[in-house]
């Protein structure tokens, strides 16, 4: 595939650029390497979490590879925020607000300084779909590196995770475990730098970037702290100079509609985060292609569950590894008919092609679409009057999947919480947070804390709970989120009332969310309704409230694909 002249000859070639050229030089570079192409190593390595811990060393390795491929790499770091540090409080609004800043940033690295290609390492839940989507946007020449997992801990006998300590604080509460215990979990959950063990929202889009094309296959499931990180960084690097040479295709000619189905099912196929049903929309939104909350529920429904991950399963993203990684369940899918074997990936062959030296599946790890654990995927879509545009629940590992009770509403993430640490509410409820959606909270605050209190008082499948906000991938139980629309755009939950009865039924091939009120009352309701008060927003959360689409096209904030010329 012929490639125009280089996007970097912009700034450094002729009379003019001479001044250009002497920033150049002063980063150490000589003649000939001022003429080789420019890439873009744009990582989120940091301090802030362990899963952005070791992405600066591997940022090392792939710039390595792009000099031995021909390259030059500009090292370019990018803000994150993390969702653990940033759980159960305010600071939450600024979770999802990052994946914009990411691939804004990718965006204004790129455009700004004519990167010929970009190298992105991201390792936590929002910088993973932002990279992605980013490098969309700019359709350069690109590869993406997830970061990796962290090992699980162990106490007594048996592997742990973050997601153990965040339910014994819920058996603290409840008065079933002591805080010694607590504190022992907390010390021992997380031994090492890597996202967070299970199928949560991070290793879930790590393995979304195989399923794209847009990672090397069998990247993904490395752990965090293996030094086989450091030989896949290094050939990504080469393979994205091979790119940049013009043997492998731009981004947008990877993330086609079928691509993006391709990543539904693979979601599906590992009970993953909930949260992917919000990414995937607003990567195809980069791509120019419409992809709702409805199209992922009907590949949710004719994929196979062939995963037995955590949080509703029993192994984690270290067992993946050990049977073969991402490919595995890709290849399981592609003999069972449930992913497009002619999509391209960033090496330029089809992704049926580099299926196939996969590993067959183990039977318990990974079980093959014949054998599968469920006949549907992990997550669903729910619809109705409750949630005309769609809800979400991951279905994955539930005993229950239908619930009928009486609402008990909050207005706030921090006005339930309150609730549910006192134990302020009964077997049967259901608890409705609302306010929390991307307009309304604004930013769409994720609830770990709320329902790992909850699970771990004994009530996860005896009580629902409905939000406009999300959940984390981590989360378990009767847990239906991203209600669209949300409060803040008129929507039915903004309506409601304690008291109020709420259906929910995941159990049938159409999922639904009701509430048991006629046209009639609800217009009577919605011409009374006002309001609910906020402080003054100011800042990023002003311009984000301003700006941001609904849950169910991606929570995006801007218009959509443009193909720009060459920046001049």
């Amino acid at each position: 595939m012929a490639r125009p002249p280089l996007r970097s000859a912009t700034i450094r070639e002729g009379l003019v650029r001479a001044p250009t050229r002497s920033f150049l030089y002063a980063l150490g570079l000589d003649d000939e390497e001022i003429v080789r192409p420019h890439i873009g190593v744009i990582h989120t390595g940091g301090e802030m979490s362990p899963c952005n811990l070791t992405l600066q060393a591997q940022a090392q390795h792939a710039k390595t590879g792009i000099y031995a491929g021909g390259g030059v790499a500009h090292e370019c770091p990018v803000v994150s925020v993390s969702d653990g540090l940033s759980i159960a409080h305010s600071g939450m609004r600024f979770s999802l607000i990052s994946r914009e800043l990411i691939a804004d940033s990718v965006e204004a690295t790129t455009r700004g300084h004519q990167w010929d290609g970009i190298f992105a390492i991201g390792g936590c839940d929002k910088n993973i779909p932002g990279l992605l989507m980013g490098m969309v946007r700019c359709n350069v020449p690109s590869l993406f590196l997830f970061g990796g997992s962290s090992l699980p801990g162990r106490l007594h006998g048996r592997d742990i995770n973050i997601v153990d300590t965040y339910e014994m604080v819920g058996k603290v509460i409840a008065g079933v475990a002591e805080e010694d215990e607590l504190d022992a979990y907390t010390r021992n959950c997380l031994p090492t730098a890597g996202s967070c063990a299970g199928q949560y929202t991070a290793n879930t889009m790590g393995m979304v970037s195989e399923a794209l094309g847009l990672a090397l296959m069998g990247s993904s499931m490395v752990p965090a702290v293996f030094s086989a990180r450091a030989a896949i960084a290094r050939r990504g690097g080469k393979v994205l100079m091979q790119a940049v040479a013009g043997d492998a295709p731009l981004p947008r000619d990877i993330v086609t509609r079928a691509a993006i189905e391709n990543a539904c099912a693979l979601v599906a196929a590992t009970g993953g985060s909930t949260n992917a049903a919000l990414h995937l929309p607003a990567i195809a939104h980069e791509a120019g292609i419409r992809f709702t909350i409805d199209d992922v529920a009907e590949m949710f429904a004719r994929t196979p569950l062939i995963a037995n991950l955590q949080p509703g399963g029993r192994y984690l993203a270290r067992d993946v590894f050990y049977v073969g990684g991402a490919p595995v369940i890709l290849k399981a899918l592609l003999d069972g008919g449930h992913l497009h074997g002619d999509c391209l990936t960033v090496t330029g062959r089809t992704i049926a092609e580099e299926l196939g030296g996969a590993a067959e599946p183990d039977g318990e790890v990974v079980k093959s679409c014949e054998t599968a654990i469920s006949p549907t995927g992990g997550v669903a879509v729910l619809k109705g009057n409750l949630a005309p545009d769609g809800a979400l629940i991951k279905v994955a590992g539930l005993k229950t999947l239908s619930h009928r009770g009486p609402a008990r509403v909050f207005e706030s993430e921090e006005a339930c919480q309150k609730v549910i640490e006192a134990r302020g509410y009964e077997p049967g409820d259901v608890i409705v947070v609302r306010n929390e959606g991307p307009r309304g909270g604004p930013g769409m605050r994720e609830m770990l804390g709320i329902t790992a209190l909850i699970y771990g008082q004994g009530n996860g499948e005896k009580v629902a709970l409905i939000t406009d906000g999300r959940f984390s991938g981590a989360t378990r139980g009767l847990c239906i989120g991203y209600v669209s629309p949300e409060a803040a755009a008129g929507g039915v939950i903004g309506l409601l009332r304690d008291g109020d009865m709420i259906s929910i039924d995941a159990a049938q091939e159409r999922c639904s969310l009701l509430v048991e009120l006629d046209e009639a009352e609800l217009a009577l309701r919605r011409a009374e309704a006002l309001a609910c008060p906020r402080p003054p927003l100011g800042g990023l959360l002003e311009k984000y409230a301003a700006m941001v689409g609904s849950a169910h096209l991606g929570a995006v904030t801007h218009s959509g694909a443009v193909q720009w010329e060459r920046d001049q």
